[in-house]
């Protein structure tokens, strides 16, 4: 579990970044690509914390 939160951290840097990037760019394919970069690291992002999720309620399941 601290490798998917380790990965969950990184691509939460990446999300910030993805954004602050989008938010200077003032080409407009610049940034919509960085829109779309963060959106698809947002979703990722969900998943691992949804995985998380899932670990420590069966952690918590398996020691009652």
């Amino acid at each position: 579990m601290k490798d998917m939160r380790e990965r969950l951290e990184k691509l939460q840097v990446q999300i910030a970044e993805c954004e602050m990037i989008r938010d200077l760019a003032t080409d407009l394919k610049k940034r919509d690509l960085f829109t779309r970069l963060a959106d698809h690291f947002k979703t990722l992002a969900s998943e691992i914390e949804a995985e998380i999720r899932n670990d420590r309620l069966s952690l918590w399941q398996s020691a009652r």
